[in-house]
């Protein structure tokens, strides 16, 4: 474990994951493009962004997908990174594993279909779109549900809602779709999912 923390390219971070949410990537540029100067630091503070060191030293993020997909949308060059862990010794496979065991890779597609750890992307700019993942993004600012420090737990509610509500009405009507999610995170179908709000409903 390190304590190490450095200023990165933003290009030069790998994901691990394979999808984020595409309207919760633009929530967050909105929210970099309307603050000023001091609110930024702000911004890139509350975000330094935990990452181990992979094959070839190469840094690969663990969270803030979303942060760090909108920063390079916005032009941005460099953010804080917290290393966790220098698992540069491990092989490719190796180093694979690690992560997935140590629940430090989501490798699920946008359907919500496990696939194969190689399939994760290289790059940030290659993460696909999950409307399901904007949706709980959404569920969480509007008190749906609590955030967690369990990893990648967003990925539960949005399997959760992926079940249960229609693609369709998320591209159509997202409001109609967030109204029903929020009746769907107060209900006991919801109660095993971390940050389950009892009884709370829109």
């Amino acid at each position: 474990m390190s304590d190490t923390t450095l200023g990165i390219a933003l290009e030069d971070l790998r994901p691990t994951q394979m999808t984020v949410g595409y309207r919760e990537i633009a929530t967050k540029r909105r929210e970099w493009h309307d603050a000023g100067a001091k609110d930024r630091i702000k911004l890139l503070r509350k975000h330094i962004v935990p990452a181990v060191i992979g094959p070839k030293g190469r840094p690969y993020i663990v969270d803030h997908h979303h942060f760090v997909r909108a920063l390079l949308e916005e032009g941005v060059n460099e953010v804080g990174v917290y290393i966790v862990a220098d698992l540069s010794h491990l092989a490719k496979d190796e180093f694979w594993t690690f992560l997935d065991n140590s629940a430090w890779c989501h490798a699920y597609d946008a359907d919500g279909e496990r696939r194969a750890l190689s399939k994760i992307p290289n790059k940030m700019s290659d993460l696909k779109d999950d409307p399901y993942r904007s949706l709980v993004g959404a569920l969480i600012r509007a008190g749906g549900c609590a955030k967690t420090s369990r990893p990648f737990f967003e990925f539960l509610w949005a399997d959760f809602l992926r079940r249960r509500i229609k693609r369709s009405l998320i591209d159509g009507d997202f409001d109609e779709a967030l109204a029903e999610a929020m009746n769907l995170a107060g209900s006991d179908s919801a109660c095993s999912l971390p940050g389950w709000c009892k009884g709370r409903k829109g």
